[in-house]
């Protein structure tokens, strides 16, 4: 799949399986030079959420376990919360730096 954030990527870094269930689940902070994440499903479908201390609910955004990996723009030091779909899951969170 494309990178269609329109985000020169020069290198990956840190990554971080984020292990969800019924209750929200929150990412470290994204380090300083992060534009942009790569997001995966890796067992289950979820939904995420972006920003400042974020929770995920299940209206926000969807990743299907069956998507190609998601690249989505961010800034340094937001964060990511996820939260499963249906059942209990991974998600696997890459910071891309530019």
């Amino acid at each position: 799949m494309a990178n269609p954030t329109g985000v020169v990527i020069r290198q990956q870094n840190a990554g971080q399986n984020l292990t969800f269930g019924a209750a929200a689940v929150t990412s470290t902070a994204f380090g300083t030079q992060t534009y942009a994440i790569r997001v995966s499903c890796i067992t289950a479908n979820c939904h995420i959420k972006i920003g400042t201390a974020p929770v995920a609910v299940a209206t926000d955004m969807l990743i299907k376990s069956t998507d190609q990996p998601q690249y989505i723009s961010v800034r340094p030091g937001e964060e990511l919360s996820v939260i499963q779909d249906a059942a209990a899951g991974v998600l696997n969170v890459v910071e891309l730096t530019v």
